[in-house]
């Protein structure tokens, strides 16, 4: 059924909206993470702020953040944000990959390579980042489901384990700083007009939009100039 923006939803239809359990909403109510209902005699009454919310809290947990720092994170959100606002702080902050962490046991890991995985191969995995240990658990946190596949067929190339792990610090370090560098640039030159304009709702939509596209597009430019730069640095030493 479609829903406007002034919508008003029980619980349970907000429960069901968002994705998550009654008893969810109920806690990050008792938390603060949600602003209390409008009451209709006895009867809480959510709207699309509260959805709104709750669509943010799921991308920060995405992200990995602890409940103590969404908490601090929403608190720096004005009071009485908008829908769209909120839908805004949910762009800025959305993860650039859809894929989630899953916990294998061996035999499910197993399933997913296709093949029996033996200790030291697990081990290599564990160094390459490909793999995580949990503590006090036999099972195994796999961050990227992707890349596992990826991960074997660069240890079929029987390398050095050592050439690897130089080769994933070399990776991580400079990707790192180019990912730093790029939010700057997009803060200083999108978000700090946006801000210092006292968040024109107008400019709201912009922004959020800008936002969404660059995601791919910088994937892309980031690809592309990898393989050129790669191409030029075959060319000077050929």
């Amino acid at each position: 059924m479609l829903r406007t923006a002034d919508e008003e939803l029980t619980i349970d239809e907000l429960a069901a909206r968002a994705g998550v359990t009654v008893r969810t909403v109920r806690f990050y109510s008792s938390r603060g993470l949600l602003p209390a209902p409008r009451l209709r005699g006895r009867l809480g009454l959510y709207g699309a702020e509260h959805l709104a919310r709750l669509d943010l809290i799921r991308e920060l947990q995405t992200l990995g953040f602890t409940l103590s720092a969404i908490e601090r994170h929403l608190q720096r959100i004005p009071e009485g944000s908008s829908p769209d606002e909120l839908a805004l702080q949910r762009a800025l902050i959305a993860p650039w990959t859809d894929e989630h962490a899953e916990d294998l046991d061996r035999h499910e890991l197993d399933r997913r390579a296709g093949r029996h995985l033996d200790d030291d191969l697990v081990a290599h995995l564990v160094e390459l980042g490909i793999l995580q240990r949990i503590d006090d658990s036999d099972e195994l946190r796999l961050p990227s489901p992707a890349m596992l596949g990826v991960g074997l067929q660069i240890l079929d190339l029987a390398l050095p384990l050592e050439m690897l792990v130089q080769a994933k610090g070399i990776v991580e370090r400079h990707t790192a700083q180019i990912a730093t560098e790029l939010r700057e640039l997009f803060a200083e030159n999108v978000l700090r007009p946006y801000m210092e304009h006292g968040r024109p709702e107008d400019e709201r939509e912009r922004v959020r939009a800008v936002t969404d596209q660059l995601r791919p597009l910088t994937i892309q430019v980031l690809v592309n100039g990898f393989q050129r730069a790669v191409n030029d640095v075959i060319r000077d030493h050929v």
